[in-house]
């Protein structure tokens, strides 16, 4: 299954001034298409910054997401970042620099310009007529950091991901996670098809934990599912 990570990009997130509400749209949205999210990092708008992780997450991942930091302003830092990363230059992309002429007219400044200059080797992925195209460097797809245009863009663009989703289960136990712990693991050797987690919630009373179990194998899913209710005093949620 396709494997991504996802880069938070803006000082304004690690300042505090205002929270992050990508990142976690982002785990939602890979989860229901079956992509399987391996990291997120938040970076500051740093051009060697954004190179650096964007090169890593590239090598590692079969698609990086990043959000944020390609506006019109001195901070927006992002295509600069990310043709570092692959070493190459920045040019004006025709196709892009008409869109924003015809789109803002008269108030298409040098200031707004700098939006169609990318990464050469850059690809638009068309999106619903009325917005600006996706654009992807390699396997990096840049997006906006307003969270309702990210989200907007990244479902014009869904399908061309892949993936398939996990379907999910859960138990509760009253039972501690010590006392579990030699159980789940003989679970995890029996189903490494499936993955297992446990998460105590204190703020019940009594004390629980939830289990889930995740697979993309009903059928593994399911013995898995099964072994674990007759191990444990558990109940379905």
């Amino acid at each position: 299954m396709p494997t991504a990570a996802a880069i938070i990009i803006g000082d304004e997130i690690l300042s505090g001034k205002f929270d992050d509400e990508n990142g976690p749209w982002l785990v939602r949205r890979c989860r229901t298409l079956g992509i399987d999210l391996k990291r997120i990092s938040i970076i500051s708008d740093e051009v060697e910054t954004i190179a650096d992780e964007v090169r890593r997450a590239s090598s590692a991942f079969d698609f990086v997401f990043t959000t944020g930091g390609i506006g019109p302003t001195h901070d927006d830092l992002t295509l600069e970042g990310v043709a570092r990363a692959f070493g190459v230059a920045l040019y004006e992309h025709p196709d892009l620099a008409d869109m924003i002429k015809t789109r803002m007219g008269d108030a298409a400044n040098q200031d707004a310009m700098r939006m169609a200059m990318v990464p050469v080797g850059a690809e638009l992925w068309r999106t619903a007529p009325k917005r600006f195209p996706v654009l992807v460097c390699r396997n990096v797809l840049i997006f906006p950091g307003v969270p309702k245009y990210l989200q907007a863009k990244f479902d014009d663009i869904a399908d061309r991901l892949g993936g398939e989703p996990k379907t999910s289960r859960r138990l509760v136990t009253e039972q501690t996670e010590s006392e579990i712990a030699a159980t789940l693991r003989r679970a995890a050797e029996q189903w490494p098809e499936v993955a297992i987690g446990s998460y105590p919630r204190f703020e019940t009373d009594p004390h629980t934990v939830i289990i889930t179990i995740d697979g993309r194998s009903q059928g593994a899913l399911d013995a898995c599912t099964e072994w674990l209710q007759a191990q444990l005093r558990t109940k379905s949620i």
